[in-house]
């Protein structure tokens, strides 16, 4: 995600609410992404948090007054509005979210926000009864209407003590909306891109599984991406550890074969297919219905093949595979190339430690239709997504779709 915020102009506007110290750790995150960042404290927000926080972690300065005749920004009000690549408030309270539906500008945040052709992303953060309020609703849904992206708020205990709608999102999920919105427009806009991540899990019993070491980060990076990228993404997901990315469409399964009916039926509208998960070859012929107690001597499993997803797939879209070898990496990645009929294939050596399972970074070879094979060096799991997925928009544009 870092690589889809570094060199862009970020706006954060923080007003009024306890939620204001989420905003410090936002804004610190932003900049360890690349982004360089402007913030806006409403006179609300400063009751809460300082600007010399801000100040600190962004390394700019931070404007808190229209009038302030030592800022660089005095001189033309509209200066921060005309520089930013997107507008971002977080926390919006209820009084902000009502002044930007009024279309107010009486402050250097509602000035900013009128002034600039750049999105607008809004992030509530209220009590549940001031969300729940007609007016909110009647505003956000204005909003809405003219484009502005609304991010949660979320469900939770909130600080006046009541649990419902109000909690400002965590800092990954904004990064998220964040990421999506600035790239809506990309090359990916309008395509429709599903992706496999995880590790299947095939029941012996009601307790155990047969399984691998598939962590999901790969197929997750690519959902990512490809969201960056403008795509409408389908993420068919096995059992991980991994929170959903925002903006993406998740479908959980469990095993081989609930994948590979979730995968029919997503690609049926689809212009790409990335099979990243690690799908079991086999599965037990049949799983026990009590679990299968312990008992001496060996234990004996019949298993039956699955369904190979990409070799039966078909359709117009085009289909990249994952091959992870542990010998012959090369080889045995072109040989799947032809067998199941491939655009792309992305082969890694799980014998690595900078490309096996469960690590942050991968080390892969694109070998595509033709056999021809493209050694990438180490890059972060982000980076060879954004690799793949130039490979993929230019096959979706040669395809004529």
């Amino acid at each position: 995600m870092a690589g889809a915020l570094a060199g862009k102009h970020i706006v954060l506007g923080v007003t009024g609410s306890i939620a204001c110290y989420k905003a410090l750790d936002l804004a610190s995150k932003l900049v360890q992404a690349g982004a360089l960042v402007d913030t806006i404290l409403s006179y609300g927000a400063t009751q809460f948090v300082t600007p010399l926080a801000f100040r600190s972690l962004t390394h700019r300065e931070v404007v808190t007054d229209t009038f302030d005749l030592h800022s660089q920004f005095s001189n033309e009000h509209v200066a921060l509005a005309q520089q930013a690549d997107i507008v971002v408030i977080a926390p919006a309270t209820v009084h902000c979210i009502a002044k930007l539906a009024a279309g107010l500008a009486d402050d250097p945040l509602t000035t900013t926000v009128i002034a600039a052709k750049a999105p607008l992303l809004v992030a509530p953060a209220m009590d549940a009864n001031m969300f729940d309020h007609p007016a909110t609703q009647e505003n956000l849904a204005k909003l809405r209407s003219r484009g502005v992206v609304i991010a949660g708020p979320a469900a939770g205990r909130l600080a006046s003590g009541l649990t419902g709608m109000g909690r400002l999102l965590e800092t990954p999920e904004l990064l998220g909306y964040i990421s999506a919105t600035l790239g809506r427009k990309g090359d990916l806009e309008g395509r429709t891109v599903v992706i496999s991540a995880g590790g299947t899990q095939e029941p012996i019993d009601p307790v155990r599984v047969i399984t691998n070491h598939s962590s999901g980060k790969m197929g997750y990076a690519l959902a990512e991406a490809a969201r960056d990228r403008g795509a409408k993404v389908v993420l068919v997901a096995a059992p991980t550890s991994l929170p959903n990315p925002p903006l993406v469409q998740v479908v959980r399964v469990q095993t081989a074969q609930q994948m590979a009916e979730a995968v029919f039926k997503a690609v049926r509208q689809a212009d790409a297919l990335i099979m990243a998960a690690a799908v079991a070859d086999y599965r037990p012929a049949s799983a026990a219905e009590q679990k299968i107690k312990k008992a001496a001597g060996a234990l004996t499993l019949e298993l039956t093949n699955t369904t190979d997803i990409l070799a039966t797939a078909k359709g117009p879209f085009v289909k990249v595979g994952f091959a992870a070898e542990s010998q012959d990496l090369v080889e045995n990645a072109r040989a799947k190339v032809r067998s199941k009929g491939l655009d792309l294939m992305v082969a890694n050596d799980i014998t690595d430690p900078q490309s096996g399972f469960g690590s942050d970074t991968n080390k892969v070879t694109l070998i595509d239709k033709n056999l021809r094979a493209e050694e990438l060096p180490v890059l972060t799991k982000y980076e060879v997504s954004q690799r793949i997925l130039d490979r993929v928009s230019a096959l979706i544009l040669a395809s004529g779709a």
